[in-house]
């Protein structure tokens, strides 16, 4: 695969996420590129002495273009007007992909450990497990491996040096790869015992207290389409949620909007859509997983939630 190729594949995103326009841009943009491709893939085919003079020629138009390119980036990232123009432009196929193949914009950690995971993810459902990245933060990865058998199993072995090692080649900087504890296995509780203690044992709140759950709202504090802001201490350092009801599902994320940080709690639900719209910028997010739907690789940081006993519960698991 050429380079122009990685490029687009990396780089354009999934055409007509963004409307029929970036849709036609996507297009035109995969067109330019397969004549790119099928030029560089004939001079290639030429003697060494006749390669030379297009090889010079494309490193100095190269080196043009990218100082062209960085000095109007660096520009419209340091005036507040032309910032917001340049997360606009860097959302358009084309753009994206020129910036890219120059080095200008790189995809962010996240959305490169997300890719290897999804690489990763055939070969642990053909063993007949899970994997998930769960956060991604100050050089460490914290994954969810489900399914495989114990830690101590060959195959849990083998799986979990694989992620390992995707993970390691495919995100620059990242010194350890973590693995999440297991998600509780769902439990039917009889009604006449929640909120129950009994002599000498624990209640369920005791019991999910020990599994590293922190309760932050009773149910009826948030119907379905609501959307609540909380804080919960996670070691030692208070963190922002946002709690999302859907239709009686609750999810909850980092309360920080992917394209400038910005808090959700006054964001737009739409339950028909499971959308969160963010209220400053209008970026758009699946709520069932953070997934950015406007912004090519954005993503909210999701936290475990659940309902029991009555109560809203999360676990940030050490952001």
């Amino acid at each position: 695969m050429s380079t122009v190729e990685e490029t687009r594949q990396g780089g354009a995103g999934p055409a007509g996420t963004a409307g029929d326009g970036q849709a036609r841009g996507a297009d035109e943009v995969a067109a330019h590129a397969a004549r790119l491709d099928s030029a560089m893939a004939r001079i290639a085919a030429l003697e060494e002495s006749a390669r030379t003079p297009f090889a010079d020629a494309k490193e100095a138009l190269d080196a043009l273009h990218k100082a062209g390119l960085t000095t109007i980036v660096r520009r419209l990232r340091d005036d507040d007007r032309g910032r917001e123009l340049l997360y606009e432009l860097v959302d358009e196929p084309g753009v994206r992909m020129l910036l890219a193949m120059h080095g200008i914009i790189r995809p962010d950690p996240i959305t490169l450990a997300t890719s290897a995971i999804d690489r990763m993810r055939p070969e642990v459902e053909d063993a007949g497990g899970r994997v998930e990245l769960v956060t991604l933060a100050e050089g460490v990865a914290t994954v969810r491996l489900e399914g495989v058998g114990s830690g101590c199993s060959p195959t849990a072995g083998r799986l979990r040096e694989r992620v390992e090692q995707e993970l390691h080649a495919a995100v620059p900087g990242l010194s350890r790869v973590e693995l999440a504890r297991a998600r509780p296995e769902p439990t039917l509780i009889p009604l006449d015992q929640i909120r129950v203690r009994a002599r000498g044992g624990h209640d369920v709140e005791q019991g999910l207290r020990e599994q590293g759950w922190t309760a932050v709202l009773t149910a009826d504090e948030i119907s379905g389409g609501e959307v609540r802001s909380v804080t919960v201490d996670d070691g030692g350092r208070e963190v922002s949620l946002v709690v999302v009801n859907r239709s009686g599902e609750c999810t909850a994320f980092v309360n920080e909007c992917a394209h400038q940080g910005l808090p959700l709690d006054d964001g737009l639900l739409d339950e028909e859509a499971g959308t969160l719209t963010c209220p400053w910028h209008g970026l758009c997010y699946d709520v069932s997983d953070g997934e950015c739907l406007t912004l090519t690789g954005g993503r909210l940081e999701q936290v475990d939630c659940q309902v029991a006993a009555g109560q809203v519960w999360v676990r940030p698991e050490g952001r």
